[in-house]
């Protein structure tokens, strides 16, 4: 069973998931929706997507933020 405080983040990342890339698509099976879901977080929230905790910023643009200020 999960923490109380891990709850609201994980609730969060759900509401977005089905609102920003599922209620787009009608599945034809299993192994379509996994890989529509695989996309969206790998390539695009994990790595494209504005996140206020980091800014508002990318992971990516905050990485190479981070990157420049420890050399």
């Amino acid at each position: 069973m999960a923490a109380s405080p891990d709850n609201a983040p994980m609730e969060s990342f759900w509401g977005t998931l089905k609102n920003e890339s599922l209620s787009h698509y009608r599945f034809n099976n299993r192994d379509e929706a996994i890989s529509v879901i695989r996309e969206y977080i790998e390539i695009f929230y994990n790595r494209q997507r504005r996140h206020s905790r980091l800014g508002n910023i990318s992971p990516a643009a905050f990485r190479e933020k981070y990157h420049q200020m420890a050399a």
